[in-house]
């Protein structure tokens, strides 16, 4: 039996529009023009926090970026799945391995309970045997501590557990709990697999499941 880790935005959800629309959200509260999406989207993968710092850029003080972060927080909860959805391929993947009794976790550095919620509002969180977002522990990704206990929850040991994610955070949270690692190029940092390349990498989630579940 295999625990499949998955990562969120970018691996089971296409978050970006939200997520920069809250992002530029916040700048205009701030005083500040709008970002281009892509260098958004070059600073997901690192929660909230570092969302916003980024975004805020070098010269922001630290008050500016504590009140941006409020800002965005109450923002995004309030939009976040506006245009949010599934990537393709997404529900029925995880419906397979759901009824093949495959135990499944989300690990992100999203906040925890808009995850959850997010989760909720596509009806998959029930399929989850936990879900931790970047404020469930002390250390985000990529510390290990997350598929620690994803592990420990599911009764599963390490050398059977994969870590599924579009980003090197994700390459190296597996690295760092010595698991597997699987990237998806359809999210938002496949560039980062050149010089984090995880064992497997797939175009579809589809493609890494039939690992599990042959067609």
């Amino acid at each position: 039996m295999s625990l499949i880790i998955f990562d969120l935005d970018g691996t089971l959800i296409d978050s970006k529009l939200d997520l920069v629309h809250a992002v530029n959200a916040t700048r205009a509260e701030m005083g500040r023009g709008a970002l281009p999406h892509e260098e958004i989207f070059s600073y997901v993968g690192g929660g909230a926090p570092v969302l916003i710092q980024r975004s805020m850029g070098p010269e922001a003080t630290h008050d500016e970026v504590r009140a941006a972060l409020e800002f965005f927080l109450d923002y995004y909860r309030h939009h976040a799945v506006e245009y949010t959805e599934l990537y393709p391929g997404v529900r029925e993947s995880l419906d397979r391995l759901h009824d093949a009794g495959i135990p499944m976790g989300v690990l992100t550095n999203k906040p925890v309970r808009i995850s959850k919620s997010i989760l909720e509002h596509f009806g998959i969180g029930s399929m989850m045997v936990a879900i931790y977002g970047g404020n469930s522990f002390e250390h985000k990704k990529p510390h290990r501590i997350g598929i620690d206990t994803l592990c420990g929850d599911a009764g599963v040991p390490h050398e059977d557990t994969w870590m599924v994610g579009d980003s090197y955070v994700d390459v190296q949270t597996a690295r760092n709990a010595g698991v597997a690692a699987c990237g998806v190029t359809y999210g938002f940092q496949p560039d980062s697999f050149r010089e984090f390349p995880p064992d497997v990498l797939v175009d579809r989630l589809e493609d890494f499941i039939v690992r599990f579940i042959p067609k």
